[in-house]
């Protein structure tokens, strides 16, 4: 039946399976799901088909629910419709937005934030998924973009109504592209012809929403489970959280299935103590940033067989997301993954972004070796990626790739008393700063003489061995963490 009342025409239809009233708001939405008994259902003129069974959503205890509004570019939106999909590194949603005009959009997570899409048309049909490659650059709508990841994915469930629904269970290639004004284009090829969306990030409290979910002390006690590897009671406070170590035996939880879902642990010996306490809280860049995640890595350069190690902290503001503040033997940092991708040059030695141009300082592979707290990824002990780390004066630039995705981060170099007195921790970063070098009284100029000398000469012969070895690190920083990128993930 109609309504003639809205500007849209609404459609309403019994479920074929349970009979169940089904409704569509949007004269667009081809899909829905039913609510009582999850048949995945399509139109099919004035009745709708079964085309499946939904799996039951896992509770990501989003602040976002079905029928929250918002606004985006001046035009008001509902969200009608969730999808929830599945590859590799885990799972993540997408919602899609209703426009009062009947059009339709999605709202995305992104890197621990949001992404808005629109969708995009193909002009002159779209290449073949494997054409992509991460790192790789593509021309597509006459413009040039940086593949950032190519995943084989499955909708694992879905709610309410949808443009349109891939099949349930079956593997499709997604595949993510960035480019320097900060946008994403994805193209979907669970459909035939593919679609193709475009997009930036957005901040939550930028889309005025109303009606969100919330939080309330019976969902936090819900949420609450026991540890699969000692039976402590482990409590995430985030609604992003993809994983979490147990605060009584360090075990390591992957969440990417829910929490009502198998519960799979990793141990975690020789304990790692953050210098900056979990659940601290901190001032940077103008906002409050709470710590709810901390892990050591360790970085090898090629040809060298020592290794070094750095340490970075998860930092979290609910209108901002996320953020990392990394700690190298060279300094600290503070940086923020991109949504969208600089532009590098041939060879890669240089890279642009925000008009900024970043020589690469050095190339190495990178190893989790220990973590604490809540992650918006799926991270694990042993998890490797290839990262390079770029810089221009106190601008960093770092990319990291691993997982068929690359993702980037950018931020600035902080001074240890900046960290310090943001976290209230005195002289506990206290470091020893270089200073010129002045002779001692006890030690004549000749000496001094002589030591230089042969310091000149160890460089020297260091040099030749290490010209075939390209960069070589000397002290450890990455400048952002393994976010598990991708425009939808």
């Amino acid at each position: 039946m109609t309504d003639p009342a809205g500007p849209q025409r609404a459609y309403r239809a019994p479920c074929p399976s349970c009979g169940a009233p089904v409704e569509f708001k949007s004269a667009q939405s081809t899909h829905a799901v039913c609510a009582y008994c999850h048949s995945a259902v399509v139109r099919e003129g004035d009745a709708l088909k079964r085309i499946g069974r939904m799996a039951e959503l896992f509770d990501d205890f989003s602040p976002l629910q079905l029928m929250a509004a918002g606004r985006w570019q001046g035009r008001a939106f509902t969200l009608v419709g969730r999808l929830q999909y599945q590859y590799d590194e885990g799972r993540w949603t997408e919602w899609c937005a209703q426009f009062d005009d009947g059009s339709a959009g999605w709202l995305a997570e992104d890197n621990g934030a949001y992404v808005f899409a629109l969708p995009q048309p193909a002009e002159g049909g779209l290449p073949r998924s494997k054409s992509f490659k991460p790192g790789a650059v593509a021309t597509l709508l006459g413009e040039r973009w940086s593949v950032a990841s190519c995943q084989s994915v499955q909708l694992v469930s879905a709610q309410g109504e949808l443009a349109h629904l891939p099949p349930p269970g079956a593997s499709f290639p997604i595949v993510e592209l960035r480019n320097g004004a900060g946008e994403v284009l994805s193209i979907d090829y669970g459909s035939q012809p593919p679609t193709l969306s475009r997009g930036r990030a957005v901040e939550l409290a930028e889309l005025a929403l109303t009606g969100l979910r919330d939080a309330s002390a019976r969902e936090d006690q819900g949420r609450q489970f026991a540890c699969p590897n000692c039976g402590a009671p482990v409590a995430p406070r985030l609604a992003q959280s993809k994983s979490i170590t147990c605060p009584q035996c360090s075990a390591l939880i992957d969440l990417s299935q829910g929490i009502g879902g198998e519960l799979r642990a990793a141990e975690q010996a020789e304990r790692v103590r953050p210098l900056i306490p979990l659940g601290s809280v901190g001032r940077l860049d103008g906002a409050s940033w709470q710590v709810v995640g901390f892990q050591h890595r360790l970085g090898q350069s090629p040809g060298d067989d020592e290794h070094f190690g750095w340490q970075e902290y998860l930092l979290y503001n609910a209108q901002r997301g996320f953020c990392f503040l990394v700690d190298a033997e060279d300094g600290w940092s503070l940086v923020r993954p991109l949504t969208g991708a600089p532009e590098v040059a041939p060879g890669g030695g240089r890279a642009s972004h925000g008009g900024v141009v970043y020589t690469r300082q050095w190339q190495y592979r990178a190893e989790t070796s220990y973590v604490l707290g809540e992650f918006y990824w799926q991270v694990r002990r042993g998890q490797v990626t290839r990262n390079s780390d770029y810089a221009s004066g106190d601008r960093l630039l770092s990319s990291e790739q691993g997982g068929g995705e690359i993702t980037w981060s950018a931020g600035r170099k902080l001074a240890a008393r900046q960290v310090a007195e943001a976290f209230k921790l005195g002289d506990a970063l206290a470091r020893a700063d270089a200073r010129p070098f002045s002779a001692a009284p006890s030690v004549n100029i000749v000496t001094i003489i002589v030591v230089l000398v042969l310091i000149v000469i160890v460089l020297s012969l260091l040099s030749r061995c290490s010209d075939d070895r390209g960069y070589v690190r000397s002290s450890g920083g990455s400048f952002g963490g393994y976010s598990s990128g991708g425009g939808h993930k």
